[in-house]
């Protein structure tokens, strides 16, 4: 499949990452973080703090990244690290950001290697915080995250649930894959990631719907719901109030600082995203919904038997998408999205550009589909079609990348 502007994908090229390390329960999960970075071809310098190697040791990061570790300004003083480390990097990125951590680089100390390399960094800085609810919630921690982010730095949204003992809430540091997914975003365009959509609130649907036949069979499609959750995960990280309905999807991590609505046909998606559009600011509608369902389905599993079964006869489900639009509030932006293959009729631009004046949206995210197009894999490429004419192509990159080109195109779009 070609790109949509003919381009061939560049190379991947492999990148310096700086990952630091906080004193924190969490810090365990900085492996796995540190193994999704190397696997993708990364070379990885983790600095942990002194508190740090007393959750995880030393020869435990040295053997991940295949690099020395050290804590100290005082550790191979004639590389002076604590200037060249964070010179040569391509990203920084510290797992997990204790509230003493953000704290420190907040206000520009340099105690130690981590926080010395900080201030010498010139790339991209991304902190994932972990801590309890009320050290997140806390004036002091507001006001430093405040501060980080004024200046450039990256500071993602925690994920709520089980914290230490039998705490529970907001302050868990968020998945490993997605806490990877933004790392390898920042990588590949630095300013994917502005703070601009701070105060919005914003609706994304994500996966695909199911219609029961029978209490074992159903109808339904291809979607993972991969591209809703990149959505869902970079509108979050540029600092929106995230909720995602969510169909059936693959095995994915649930974006941190999202509200997740699970839903199930689409019957109860169209309910769900109607509720929430209510008070939205943005809606996407990335769910891959099912346009008929079997008109009964039966209380029990159909049973094979020599005779041909009765044709299931299908009813149309409501177009959520159009029912959105005709209910819109004043200033909401609505975005669509079209997986579309060319026919005789014409090709996937022309079904496209009709798709976007029929349902009346701002912004339609068009994907060919085909083998190894748009569905179930990890990365994605296609066309943002305007109500104003304008069409951008995106070359193929991360769903992640093709969430923040969305973004992008939003905050255009409700600025003008």
């Amino acid at each position: 499949m070609t790109e949509p502007d003919g381009a061939v994908p560049a190379p991947r090229e492999k990148k310096r990452i700086v990952l630091g390390v906080g004193g924190g329960i969490a810090a365990y999960k900085a492996c796995e973080v540190l193994r999704g970075l190397t696997e993708s071809g990364h070379e990885v310098r983790v600095v942990p703090t002194e508190a740090a190697l007393r959750f995880v040791g030393a020869a435990t990061f040295e053997a991940l990244s295949g690099n020395p570790v050290h804590t100290g300004v005082f550790e191979d003083v004639p590389e002076v690290e604590h200037v060249r480390i964070g010179r040569e990097a391509d990203l920084v990125l510290v797992v997990p950001a204790t509230a003493d951590l953000l704290a420190r680089a907040a206000h520009g100390n340099a105690d130690d290697l981590l926080t010395a390399t900080l201030l010498t960094a010139s790339c991209p800085v991304m902190f994932a915080p972990a801590m309890h609810t009320e050290m997140w919630e806390h004036a002091a921690t507001k006001a430093n995250v405040a501060l980080l982010r004024s200046r450039g730095s990256v500071v993602t949204e925690p994920a709520s649930g089980r914290l230490t003992g039998k705490d529970t809430g907001k302050g868990r540091l968020a998945e490993p894959a997605e806490i990877v997914a933004m790392a390898k975003l920042l990588l590949a365009r630095p300013d994917a990631l502005p703070y601009d959509l701070a105060g919005k609130r914003v609706v994304v649907s994500a996966g695909g719907t199911r219609e029961p036949l029978d209490p074992v069979r159903w109808l339904g499609n291809r979607s993972s719901g991969k591209q809703g959750y990149a959505l869902a995960q970079v509108a979050a990280a540029r600092g929106a109030q995230v909720t995602l309905v969510n169909a059936h999807t693959a095995a994915l991590p649930e974006p941190a600082g999202a509200e997740l609505v699970q839903v199930r046909t689409a019957a109860e998606l169209h309910e769900a995203m109607r509720d929430a559009a209510r008070v939205a600011d943005v809606v996407v509608m990335a769910a891959a919904v099912a346009d008929f369902r079997p008109e009964s389905a039966a209380d029990h599993k159909i049973k094979k038997s020599e005779k041909e079964p009765d044709a299931v006869r299908l009813i149309r489900n409501p177009d959520v998408l159009a029912e959105l639009v005709s209910a819109r509030t004043k200033g909401q932006v609505i975005v669509g999205f079209a997986a579309e293959t060319g026919d005789e009729f014409g090709d996937v631009l022309t079904h496209a550009r009709a798709k976007l004046k029929r349902k009346g949206c701002d912004l339609l995210v068009v994907n060919a589909v085909g083998e190894g197009g748009a569905f179930e894999g990890d990365d994605n490429q296609g066309w943002l079609l305007s109500a104003d004419g304008l069409e951008t192509p995106v070359p193929r990159g991360s769903k992640a990348a093709l969430a923040a080109a969305v973004w992008d195109a939003v905050a255009m779009t409700a600025v003008s």
